[in-house]
């Protein structure tokens, strides 16, 4: 477990974030200067706080009340950037092996072979990394932090500079290591489709601040609404279990309280959890469910709340039946034509081809 409560003020900027990973991913989410890379330094000891306390499984790493502040190399964290940063000198078993040099023999505790494997980057351990795709540069470096043994893993925006296929290709590798090695990972992103994909519970800065902390599901959504991002950014998560293949038409049908939705294919296995990514501006509203659509999905739930400003648009928030929430936009002159209010049931319709199948995160049970 790691507990961060840290304040640091730097030119006109002033960071004060607190926060609490049990295990798994937690994910720092915001857009571009929100505060989520200098959050990362200070818990990794590449700067240092103002005030704070932080604490890595009861070993206190800072506390400048009591004057302690653990050099970088004493923390035990394992670091990962957007550019992989390897020694263009070594070769790629050189560069793997080369934060093992820094560890004592008792607390090497993740083998070389297994993380080897899980990254699949046997076949290029004789190679320079001037020989390497942005993909394999960004395994290798992901292998390097690993084989340090670290007792938690710092990840800032690692697929940032990857293109749409290689973030694909690596987005599974790093749920693997999430699933197989069973160390704590704190994952900057501004991207929605990552966070919602590999973590368990979101930490929302902006302007240097924590506006929302909780589940996947129950932050992205509603809960971005002080986070600055442009309403293309917007966007819910569902949680469900997959319960059912259509292969004649290549369908797979993910059960949720308040109703299904069906995606194209699926590699999950059934009775898997699933999350799916539906963005605010894939949603349509209905008060009653419609006929004659091709719209298969039709979630029903009740309004929790509108935002409205001087703009064309509306934000609605929706408590869908069961678990979970969505969050719609449509314009202001729809939802006043179709008095659609607070306490109100709707049906939120979405159509199958707007949902992204590769971006689903698979949660075996």
């Amino acid at each position: 477990m790691i507990s961060v409560d840290v304040a640091l003020k730097l030119g006109e900027f002033d960071l004060d974030v607190a926060f609490e990973n049990e295990a798994g991913i937690t994910a720092l989410f915001g857009r571009s200067g929100a505060g989520k890379s200098m959050t990362i330094n200070l818990i990794a000891g590449l700067a240092r706080p103002d005030r704070g306390e932080i604490v890595l499984d009861g070993r206190t790493l800072v506390d400048t009340e009591a004057g302690i502040v653990l050099a970088p190399h004493r923390r035990r964290i394992g670091l990962v950037f957007q550019d992989a940063r390897l020694f263009p000198h070594l070769t790629v078993n050189q560069n793997l092996v080369f934060g093992r040099w820094f560890v004592a023999k008792s607390a090497k505790r993740v083998a070389f072979d297994p993380v080897v494997e899980t990254l699949g980057i046997g076949h290029l351990l004789r190679r320079k990394p001037a020989l390497l795709s942005g993909g394999e540069k960004q395994r290798v470096a992901i292998g390097r932090a690993l084989l340090a043994s670290p007792e938690l893993l710092l990840m800032d925006e690692p697929l940032a500079s990857l293109d749409a296929e290689r973030k694909l290709e690596i987005l599974p590798l790093i749920e693997s290591l999430r699933d197989a090695f069973g160390i704590p990972i704190v994952y900057v992103s501004h991207a929605v489709e990552e966070v919602a994909r590999l973590a368990s519970h979101v930490v929302v800065l902006d302007g240097g601040r924590v506006v929302a902390s909780g589940a996947v599901e129950d932050v992205l959504g509603a809960a971005l609404k002080d986070a600055g991002l442009s309403r293309f950014a917007r966007s819910s998560v569902i949680a469900g279990t997959l319960s059912a293949v259509d292969a004649e038409y290549g369908l797979a049908e993910v059960s949720h309280p308040a109703g299904k939705v069906w995606l194209a294919g699926c590699a999950g296995s059934l009775g898997g959890d699933v999350r799916v990514i539906v963005k605010s501006t894939d949603i349509t509203l209905a008060k009653e469910l419609a006929h004659g659509l091709s719209i298969r999905n039709a979630l029903s739930g009740t309004v929790a709340g509108i935002e409205t400003d001087d703009g064309p648009f509306a934000g609605v928030t929706i408590n869908l039946e069961g678990h979970g929430h969505l969050f719609a936009l449509a314009t202001r002159k729809a939802i006043d034509e179709l008095k659609i209010g607070q306490g109100q049931r709707v049906f939120a319709l979405i159509k199958t081809v707007a949902l992204d199948e590769r971006a689903v995160a698979l949660i075996e049970s």
